[in-house]
């Protein structure tokens, strides 16, 4: 579905990100891998070596500007062209309010929106070159809901929401669509963590009946990055198994 596109893909090291990652490389795209450290990056790398021709690996602050550059300008020089960019690199947390520093609600903005505005600002030169690209972020179900505690992701995630939708009706006369899709509650390793008391009563409150796979949303963003989609731009597609906690 993919046959010779080339993704960025940040925050691919693991879970939805690796998931994505090795799904696009399936469908015969070339994929860059970014991530936090050079160890998992490499980790990464290792685990889909068998496709080590299409693939490279980098390790940037996602806040810098110059390193995004550097590394675009490194893309294009292996590949020719920047087709896709997925914005999937993001932390969360849980801290109430009261208790809620400065520095940890700066800390999400600064990973979850800042750095999908830099990535987002320096592709579109390279999609342009191509007649066109796709943009896809990671938001999540609090961007509909919102969370009891931690205001900090929810208030990122509706920031994504309105920086894809606002993307897409900017964006659209040069051919670039811009989506986004909003996991529910995904198995990743966050999840796997939670005692059985507290997963139990989450997988009873999804009709479906049960929580997400990475690969859930990696499906979601293979069809968003494929020609099927050619017509959708500014969706925030829920894959939530309509679920709400």
């Amino acid at each position: 579905m993919l046959n010779g596109k080339v993704a960025i893909i940040t925050g691919a090291t693991r879970g939805i990100g690796f998931a994505t990652a090795k799904l696009f490389l399936e469908n015969n795209a070339n994929v860059v891998i970014l991530g936090s450290k050079e160890e998992s990056v490499n980790t990464a790398l290792e685990k889909l070596s068998k496709y080590k021709e299409k693939i490279l690996g980098f390790w940037p602050n996602l806040n810098e500007e110059n390193e995004i550059e550097e590394i675009y300008k490194k893309v294009y020089e292996k590949f020719g062209k920047i087709d896709i960019l997925i914005n999937n690199a993001g932390i969360s947390s849980s801290t109430p309010l009261e208790n809620y520093p400065y520095s940890e609600f700066q800390k999400i903005i600064n990973l979850n929106v800042n750095a999908l505005f830099i990535c987002s600002k320096l592709v579109v030169p390279y999609m342009k070159k191509n007649t066109g690209g796709v943009i896809l972020n990671t938001s999540s179900m609090v961007s509909i809901y919102g969370q009891p505690s931690g205001c900090g992701y929810p208030t990122s995630k509706f920031a994504v929401n309105g920086l894809t939708k606002s993307l897409a009706r900017e964006l659209g006369k040069y051919n670039i669509r811009v989506n986004a899709v909003a996991p529910g509650v995904i198995n990743t390793e966050m999840v796997s963590c939670l005692p059985k008391e507290v997963i139990d009563p989450i997988i009873k409150s999804i009709p479906i009946g049960r929580i997400g796979e990475p690969i859930d949303i990696a499906n979601a963003f293979l069809y968003l990055a494929s020609p099927m989609a050619s017509f959708v731009t500014g969706a925030i597609l829920s894959v939530d198994g309509a679920g709400m906690v």
